[in-house]
């Protein structure tokens, strides 16, 4: 089997993966990251890169180039309860350069990193490269096992880092413990044309029995029909006629024959769990293989980033020394958790407490009380603004200036 070491071995070349890579490049040290795929171009779902995520690329002088790149900029939250017009959102005030949600795909955003990491010679980006097992001595990780073009090949690690997403081949081979916090939705993605006069902002469309969220992309909406766990089959067995008018009364406009087939509706399974434990030693997960978010507030690749950003500033150090220790990994759980479990806990009483009863009503919903209040007194539409926009604890970079 062929063999390399590098210091830090990261598995999986998402936001959370790509971003702690580039951070420990900067900062001097050997990473080797693995992507399964050949490429970024991939049909991802968290194309909304949010305030405090502008924020760390402004930090690191990425700002600027990055928005030079094709996106919009989303700067309020908006829905339609039984008609009625709402705005539950104002990004405008938020005390961050970029007041806005800016919405790009997200090999805009992997690409970005991916070019300006390899300008550091410690920096290894491995493409078409699947971690398949974790080298283990003892009890402690000390690499793993992966598969490319050519065949098996073995990397040696002083850290090994899981960011491989929700199903992690390296989480599961871990044998550490995973919270399923439940989740009673799945969605339901496809595209929709863009109307004259659309307004550039979030909306999402409530009525009877029925949620759909749309996100203004330029030329198309990205649209998400959510429904009941488990409901996908029942819907696409309805056949494509009748998902059309579905949406399109939904939607409020008179068709949607732009809907070609049911093979252009895209099924996400929604899951919300997390790691109890999220290191052993030699070992670290963040991001989709440490907590599973839901898509409620589109927040997962900014909790990835914020991830990757506290693990780089924590473990640096350590790993330059050549002095790492449990206690290190555990200070990265510890700074995290707390923002992890108050999103989630928010994100489950947003789908038991609003999106599951909408979901089962026969009739009309009315739009919620403290919505109502937000209208009376649009100050109120900044604190939605800031748990969305910038999270319960943003992380900045510290150093990282190679």
């Amino acid at each position: 089997m062929r063999s390399l070491s590098t210091t830090c071995a990261i598995v999986g070349g998402g936001p959370a993966g790509l971003m702690t890579g580039y951070l420990m490049a900067r900062a001097g040290i050997d990473v080797t990251v693995l992507e399964k795929h050949g490429d970024f171009l991939r049909d991802f779902r968290g194309d909304t890169i949010h305030p405090s995520t502008l924020e760390v690329l402004a930090e690191l002088g990425l700002l600027e180039r990055f928005l030079a790149r094709p996106h919009q900029e989303l700067k309020y939250a908006e829905g339609e309860v039984s008609g009625r017009r709402v705005r539950m959102a104002d990004f405008t005030h938020l005390p961050t350069r970029c007041k806005f949600i800016a919405m790009i795909p997200q090999w805009e955003f992997l690409d970005l990193l991916a070019e300006d990491a390899r300008r550091y010679a410690t920096f290894r980006l491995l493409m078409d490269t699947e971690a398949t097992a974790l080298l283990k001595h003892d009890e402690k990780a000390i690499g793993i096992v992966a598969r490319d073009r050519t065949g098996a090949l073995e990397i040696r690690a002083d850290l090994t880092i899981g960011a491989d997403g929700r199903r992690s081949r390296i989480r599961d081979d871990s044998g550490l413990a995973v919270r399923d916090l439940g989740a009673p939705i799945d969605v339901l993605w496809f595209k929709l044309s863009v109307e004259q006069g659309a307004p550039p902002a979030v909306l999402g469309r409530i009525a009877a029995g029925q949620v759909l969220v749309m996100l203004y992309r330029g030329d198309y909406l990205q649209c998400a029909l959510v429904i009941p766990k488990g409901a996908a089959e029942v819907v696409k067995s309805q056949g494509l006629q009748a998902f059309r008018t579905r949406v399109a009364r939904l939607a409020g406009r008179a068709s949607a024959e732009e809907i070609e087939s049911l093979d252009d509706v895209k099924l996400l399974t929604v899951t919300i769990d997390r790691l109890s434990r999220w290191y052993k030693p030699g070992l670290l997960f963040i991001g989709d293989a440490a907590h599973a978010m839901s898509p409620v507030g589109g927040v997962g690749v900014n909790l990835a980033v914020q991830d990757a950003v506290a693990a780089a500033n924590i473990l640096v150090k350590p790993l330059k020394q050549r002095r790492l220790t449990l206690e290190h990994l555990r200070r990265v759980q510890r700074r995290r958790s707390l923002p992890t479990q108050l999103t989630q806990a928010l994100q489950v009483a947003i789908q038991s407490n609003i999106i599951s009863p909408v979901l089962s009503a026969t009739t009309a919903p009315r739009v919620p009380a403290v919505v109502r209040l937000m209208q009376a007194w649009p100050v109120l539409q900044r604190l939605p603004a800031r748990i969305v926009g910038m999270g319960f604890r943003p992380e900045h970079v510290r150093g990282f200036n190679g």
